[in-house]
């Protein structure tokens, strides 16, 4: 395997609460006292020292009630990962009052990647319980075990807050029910290294099944790239009892054996399937990576898909991860262990990269994602946990640029990147030091602030002023994703399982 084996928002440490000492004992005033069955009086039965209270003898002193007898709980803090180990016998829990939303959810197997899959429930959905459907692939203890996985993750409603007690909100939307995972497999042999769904045009309606294609892409560790139809699979979770081909549907569309064997990582898919301004004729582009610095280009047509025989060449290391330019259809962005960053045409007879950014990180680049928003903004992510961005109209040949922005929070690789889809100043990241993080570039610190009183990073630095949310709870995440249809809603794989949530930051 590679270099990417499997290896709470602010977060506080669970504590143990305090015993209740409880509150102070009364004696009772007629508790050490016997009736005399002769003489029919009260007698008290120790102490002669008696005093009235009441008309009552009453033995000895009163104890007085301890009004403040109660310790107080232990209080809370939030998490600052790096800045020292948690200790033993103490675990994160979330702050649900940072969540509008908070899920976990497990398969029998670690996945490394996954995507979203778009649905005809509308977009710019708000309601709750929220529901979206998912494609995966595992990574199972031997090659045959392992399985493509079409999701569907329904009744994620918002998270419950005890402070909570408004009576504006609808009693349905604050049930902190468990959600509910289905999933439908296609047998594949090999560990799943990277699964990508083609862009397609969203259905618009639920009166009749959508029998258009939903391609998506599936790199195996056994050094080929699948292409499956999931749209039959995505039709039985949708609507329960619709029949299909069983046979068809676990067969590849399309293998791309290019890369002869080669594992890889990066993968992107170009164009719409069904028509767009970045497309001709809704034909579909897909770029793989390997770790022998090849890069192919796969494009369809109305026959099928087609791998171009030459690959394009001019990292020296492994391709980590590839983008396709959002406004130019035949320009795409790759990032290499080499650590440099390159840019490319495809109509470059040489095939050969034409701008790069040689040292872009100190150690290897893993990540890239190009703003679809701001388009010359690129967002990368490296081995030694720092984020750049780039503003590519400073590339120029034989010049090396500086990034715009650069952070240095995370304490391990960076293992995803990926700006939000509606808000393009907004992007999130995540880092093998087990957390997620949230960022927003138009956030700037205020010159007034004491910055001897801000909260204070890992290693004593300010806490960036950019950074609006950690979220915590996974071990090894491997990739984090917004949902293209729910706006501020994330999900994340780890070597735990799937986070779905939404955060109050965003």
């Amino acid at each position: 395997m590679s270099k990417r084996e499997l290896e709470e928002p602010t977060e506080r440490p669970e504590r143990k609460q305090a015993e209740d000492e409880g509150m102070g004992e009364f004696e009772d005033p007629f508790e050490d006292e016997i009736e005399s069955e002769d003489e029919g009086v009260v007698v008290d039965a120790g102490d002669e020292d008696t005093m009235d209270i009441d008309g009552h003898p009453v033995h000895g002193k009163i104890q007085e009630l301890d009004d403040d007898n109660d310790e107080e709980p232990a209080p809370t803090e939030a998490y600052m990962p790096g800045s020292k180990p948690l200790p033993e016998g103490q675990t994160l829990v979330p702050d649900q009052s940072a969540y509008h939303m908070l899920h976990r959810m497990n398969v029998t197997w670690p996945c490394l990647s996954f995507d979203f899959l778009r649905d005809n429930l509308g977009s710019q959905r708000q309601a709750f319980p929220h529901t979206a459907y998912v494609v995966t692939g595992t990574q199972a203890d031997v090659a045959k075990n392992n399985e493509v996985l079409v999701m569907k993750a329904s009744s994620m409603h918002r998270t419950s807050k005890d402070d909570d007690l408004s009576d504006d909100d609808d009693d349905d939307d604050d049930v902190d029910e468990d959600a509910v995972l289905e999933y439908r497999s296609i047998p594949t042999l090999g560990a799943v290294n990277r699964v990508r769904a083609a862009p397609t045009s969203t259905p618009t309606t639920d009166l009749e099944v959508c029998l258009d294609p939903y391609p998506v892409a599936v790199w195996s560790e056994t050094g080929k790239v699948s292409i499956y139809d999931t749209r039959p699979l995505f039709n039985v979770l949708q609507t329960p009892g619709t029949a299909f081909d069983k046979k068809r549907a676990h067969t590849p569309l399309y293998t791309v054996e290019a890369h002869r064997g080669v594992e890889g990582y990066a993968m992107d898919w170009g164009g719409l399937l069904g028509g767009g301004s970045s497309s001709k004729g809704g034909h579909l582009r897909l770029l793989t990576g390997d770790i022998h610095s090849k890069i192919y280009l796969t494009t369809s047509n109305n026959t099928g898909f087609t791998t171009h025989t030459q690959p394009f060449e001019s990292h020296t290391s492994s391709v980590e991860d590839l983008q396709w330019s959002p406004s130019e259809p035949t320009v795409f962005a790759s990032c290499s262990a080499d650590r440099s960053i390159r840019i490319w045409d495809v109509r470059v007879k040489s095939h050969r990269s034409a701008l790069a950014i040689d040292g872009a990180h100190d150690q290897d680049v893993n990540v890239i994602s190009w703003n679809r928003g701001t388009q010359y903004l690129l967002l990368s992510g490296g081995d030694e946990g720092a984020l750049n961005v780039w503003d590519m109209r400073n590339f120029q040949a034989k010049q090396k640029p500086s990034p715009v922005a650069h952070f240095e929070w995370h304490q391990g690789p960076i293992s995803s990147v990926e700006w939000n889809m509606e808000e393009d100043s907004i992007f999130a990241a995540s880092g093998r030091d087990d957390q997620v993080t949230l960022w927003d570039l138009a956030v700037e610190r205020d010159e007034d602030e004491d910055a001897s009183q801000l909260p204070k990073g890992p290693n004593g630095e300010p806490v960036p002023s950019q950074l609006l949310f950690c979220h915590h709870g996974a071990s090894e995440i491997k990739e984090v994703h917004w949902h293209p249809q729910i706006p501020g809603m994330l999900g994340s794989t780890s070597a735990d399982g799937f986070h779905f949530f939404k955060t109050i930051s965003v």
